[in-house]
């Protein structure tokens, strides 16, 4: 079994070493090919690592690092003024070939801005995207761009689908998934001129993506498409509007079982149920969004992801590099714009 080394960025996110140390622990006691280097303060490090219990710690490395990039640093602040940041330094473990992967809990902004610089992007691609994988009726669906690109051009869009069908592909051993574009209607009247032009490009390409026409925004959660394809605006809405209908679902429920007697026995009857929908619907287990597009493999968790949701982040990253995504995007990107030229 080949071995996977992975950096994660322990200072990061709301809650630092308390949450990435024992998470790093938990994965490496699961995967016994897998390597992690702590990067960050190291008195803190060695503190948390002596108070949580855990096997494997001869495969944990601590890579010391002076600063931290805060929740609300600005990017420009991260990456001109905190070099040492633990951030900068896990990824700067990937640019070296030290590590395969860096994961982060940290400021979004500043991750970006800063595995971009240090990374450099694929040949083919302009613009990174962030893609996450959300719950659906038929399992789960990967949805890009989620926020790094507010303004989209219609060449950004279909470099966004090439790239979400080949993560698809791999890490669901999914030969062809679907594609759809996301869009107000499912007419091909419908929609802005960037998405009209999106389509038309990819309605050009017949080798490769398979790509089914418009989605709407239900279609996400039907499962309508395996990789629903947006710009970073209208991706960010949607999956935050989608965390809020959640809570105030989940709320609303919990009020009208508990408002009498007979909701609460009710809620009795219908507990091994409502444990199994709550599990299904984890936020935890859908941690890690990938930035896809880079020289390299970069994992965004939560900000304020616990310790098995960090771990799943962890888990994504490991995926991705033993399916070696980023040569594969780049090998997908070179065949689809060669045809697009020809066509």
């Amino acid at each position: 079994m080949t071995s996977v080394c992975i950096a994660l960025d322990a200072m990061g996110g709301d809650h630092g070493p308390k949450v990435v140390v024992p998470a790093a622990l938990n994965a490496l006691a699961s995967y016994p090919n897998l390597q992690l280097i702590l990067v960050g303060n190291r008195e803190q490090l060695e503190q948390q690592i002596r108070l949580s219990a855990g096997n494997g710690q001869s495969r944990l490395i601590i890579h010391e690092a002076t600063q931290v990039v805060e929740m609300g640093d600005p990017p420009a602040v991260a990456l001109r003024q905190k070099r040492d940041s633990s951030m900068r330094v896990a990824i700067n473990l990937v640019k070296d070939g030290v590590a395969e992967a860096c994961v982060s809990a940290g400021n979004t902004g500043a991750l970006m801005a800063i595995a971009r610089f240090v990374l450099k992007m694929l040949p083919g691609v302009d613009r990174p995207a962030i893609v996450y994988s959300l719950p659906s009726m038929t399992g789960h669906v990967h949805v890009l761009d989620l926020g790094a690109n507010v303004n989209c051009e219609p060449q950004d869009l279909f470099q966004f689908a090439v790239m979400g069908s080949v993560l698809a592909s791999a890490v669901d051993n999914n030969p062809r998934p679907t594609v759809g574009l996301l869009n107000v209607g499912s007419e091909a009247i419908k929609g802005s001129l960037q998405v009209k032009q999106a389509a038309e490009l990819l309605e050009k390409n017949n080798c490769g993506i398979h790509y089914i026409g418009y989605v709407e925004g239900d279609d996400i959660y039907k499962g309508t498409a395996d990789v629903v394809v947006c710009d970073g605006f209208v991706g960010n809405v949607a999956l935050k509007a989608s965390e809020g209908l959640a809570k105030m679902v989940l709320k609303m429920a919990r009020e009208e079982f508990f408002k009498s007697w007979y909701g609460r026995f009710a809620a009795l009857i219908a507990s091994p149920i409502l444990r199994s929908l709550s599990k299904r619907l984890d936020p935890s287990r859908y941690n890690g969004a990938s930035l896809l597009g880079l020289r390299g493999i970069v994992i965004k968790s939560h900000g304020n992801a616990e310790q098995k949701a960090f771990g799943m982040a962890i888990r994504v990253a490991m995926l991705e590099v033993e399916k070696n995504v980023p040569e594969k995007i780049q090998k997908q990107l070179a065949t689809q714009l060669g045809h697009l030229q020809a066509v």
